[in-house]
């Protein structure tokens, strides 16, 4: 299958990216160096092409209403301006996807006709089916559907300097912009669509661009030595801050419940929802199993898949692992059954046939 490339595909490879086929498309695993770029965004700032992503725009009066349906968080408590991380479920409570939901509030089109418009960021493996899906649901009901990404460019220019530099492109203070907080700024010479969000726990902006704009804007950057990031540095940046990731922490058999997704689960809300009556029950019942964090005890690193031993027999499973730079240990997320899932449970990881001693401790692992 020919993997699809973003609009910047050249502007990757002339800075020197290792490229790796990713969700259908060909994306950058790292640059300089995984540990060199992950550093960079935990101590200056760094940029990743996350072009590969889905946005979608919902529009139509009563489009936050519609789309209430499909999520368990209350999208009432976040108004024009504000912005939201919640999931998708299926009928089994099931995670279809995360995503991030920006309340636009009511905005004119390109025919000049105002309603409420909602803009969505979903992940590249879900987009066609989240698009489908959410068409199959919303378009009966008269909302819009349009795709935002095009032919766009999405960037995440995220790290403790991440404000100043945005400040001084834009020309624009952003010290009133919240976090999960978005709005428009003009860079590179048009107006881009501008989210105070991120998957690295640093502060950091999520931004929308067409294509030409957006290429200037990369190589602006790179050139005033902002450090260009790749997967791998973003997959080691969520895991010390705990994020989760479809497929591994996440998948359509995971409740949001069971995944430590509680907090995204609004059951006061007096609104239906796709799943909710299982997640009614499963709140009502407890859970079996819970996502836990885990420090192992020596240098082995643990990876998906891999299974947790407690007592000599397997309880568990890794779902992601790593070698912490910036703690300088091995970190994991795993599944375990609640009995297991206390701070300070000893539990172990079978590694290369040898059970590796590894610690529950609080998540996230790193939090600036």
């Amino acid at each position: 299958m020919d993997l699809q490339r973003t609009p910047l595909h050249a502007a990757i490879q002339a800075a020197g990216a290792r490229l790796v086929p990713f969700a259908g498309w060909e994306m950058p695993v790292q640059f300089a160096g995984l540990v060199a770029e992950h550093q960079a965004v935990r101590q200056r700032c760094g940029v990743f092409d996350i072009s590969h992503m889905g946005v979608l725009s919902l529009r139509g009066d009563g489009a936050k209403d519609a789309l209430q349906g499909l999520v368990p968080t209350d999208l009432f408590r976040i108004g024009p301006g504000e912005a939201c991380y919640t999931v998708l479920l299926n009928e089994e409570g099931g995670i279809r996807d995360d995503l991030i939901v920006y309340d636009r509030g009511r905005r004119a089109d390109a025919g000049g006709e105002i309603s409420e418009e909602l803009v969505l960021v979903i992940n590249a493996a879900c987009a066609d089916s989240d698009t489908a899906w959410i068409r199959s649901q919303l378009e009966p009901l008269g909302i819009s559907i349009a795709d935002r990404k095009g032919d766009g460019v999405l960037l995440a220019l995220q790290g403790p300097q991440a404000q100043s530099r945005l400040e001084t492109l834009s020309g624009t203070s952003l010290e009133g912009l919240p976090r999960f907080g978005h709005r428009e700024l003009e860079l590179a010479g048009c107006t881009a669509f501008v989210g105070r969000t991120g998957y690295t726990g640093e502060d950091g902006f999520e931004l929308l661009l067409p294509r030409a704009a957006g290429i200037a804007l990369w190589q602006q950057l790179v050139e005033e030595g902002v450090t260009p990031c790749g997967l791998g540095a973003r997959d080691t940046l969520r895991l010390e801050a705990a994020m989760h990731l479809y497929g591994q922490e996440m998948d359509a058999r995971t409740t949001p419940l069971e995944a430590g997704l509680g907090w995204l689960v609004h059951l006061e809300m007096p609104k239906p929802f796709v799943g909710r009556e299982v997640l009614e029950r499963q709140s009502a019942e407890g859970v079996r199993r819970r996502l836990v964090g885990l420090k192992l005890q020596g240098r082995a690193i643990a990876r998906h898949g891999y299974p947790v031993l407690r007592n000599g027999e397997t309880v568990g499973e890794v779902t992601s692992g790593t070698w912490s730079p910036t703690l300088g240990e091995a970190i994991a997320l795993a599944y375990v059954p609640v009995e297991a899932a206390r701070l300070g449970t000893e539990l172990a990881v079978e590694i290369r046939g040898r059970a590796e001693p590894a610690l529950v401790v609080k998540r996230p692992f790193y939090r600036r």
